[in-house]
């Protein structure tokens, strides 16, 4: 038996710990590893619901692959631009937006495709493939985790031996396979680049969440981001483009005078703000 082959084995015995008649659910993103856990699922051969949440802003296709998979499509309370014009920008420290648009309980059981290969922090937070989560300090949720230790070459075998049609976001003009591309919230400010790629790609999102943060610091103008940056631009540049307050402060001074950060902007993604 073949190293892939055992751990298709074992994510199926792991899947098969669920003994209840309802239906689990599938917690599926439209990425890779969502589309990894729907197939083991169906081949496990327990009952599911393979359930999208809709984060508003999402890539493009991503509605239409959870679609096209028969996944069922929740829609929010909110979406992500009335939560930045009320809360304001997320941050790595302040991920608020998660809570509203991902981080709530729908079915007892659930599966996911965390695996610990993505990143250190996950490594050391996930040792089990079964835990217990807690959403909203109340709501708990059994987590299946069938694919912990699998590694990228374990995930693009398995959807390549199975025939799987991933996102489109996953392959290039050749229709080659990279399966080392992200499908996530487009900006994320937990992505390594700060979200800068995504905004590359979808330029138009500048705007968005500009003119989002534009609402949120002209009805908060006593927060502490009103004094230190100024403007939604600055406040943008700053979270995307630099690791520090320090480091933006320098760059925004020059023998010109203060930096116009809307002109930056609009400059640098080609776009008009």
């Amino acid at each position: 038996m073949s190293e892939l082959a055992d751990k298709e084995r074992r994510a199926i015995k792991i899947l098969r710990m669920y003994k209840g008649d309802d239906p689990i659910e599938v917690s599926y993103s439209g990425g890779k590893d969502s589309d990894v856990i729907l197939a083991l699922t169906k081949e496990a051969g327990i009952p599911y619901r393979a359930i999208y949440k809709n984060t508003t802003i999402d890539p493009p296709y991503t509605i239409k692959h959870c679609k096209d998979n028969g996944v069922e499509v929740m829609r929010p309370t909110m979406s992500f631009f009335d939560i930045v014009r009320k809360k304001g920008f997320p941050t790595r420290r302040a991920r608020f937006c998660c809570e509203v648009l991902k981080e709530y309980k729908i079915l007892d059981n659930a599966v996911q495709g965390i695996r610990k290969c993505e990143s250190t922090a996950r490594a050391k937070r996930y040792k089990e493939p079964v835990i217990c989560r807690m959403y909203n300090k109340h709501d708990h949720v059994n987590v299946f985790l069938p694919i912990l230790d699998w590694s990228d070459r374990d995930v693009k075998d398995f959807i390549e031996a199975h025939g799987i049609q991933c996102h489109p976001i996953y392959y290039d003009e050749q229709g080659k396979f990279n399966v080392k591309e992200r499908l996530g919230c487009i900006g994320c400010p937990m992505a390594s680049d700060n979200g800068l790629s995504d905004f590359m790609r979808y330029p138009r999102m500048v705007k968005a969440w500009c003119d989002a943060g534009k609402i949120y610091l002209e009805q908060h103008p006593y927060v502490a981001s009103v004094k230190k940056y100024g403007n939604a631009y600055a406040l943008f540049a700053h979270d995307v483009f630099f690791g520090d307050y320090d480091t933006f402060q320098a760059a925004s001074t020059s023998l010109f005078g203060k930096e116009d950060w809307k002109q930056r902007l609009e400059d640098f993604f080609k776009i008009k703000l």
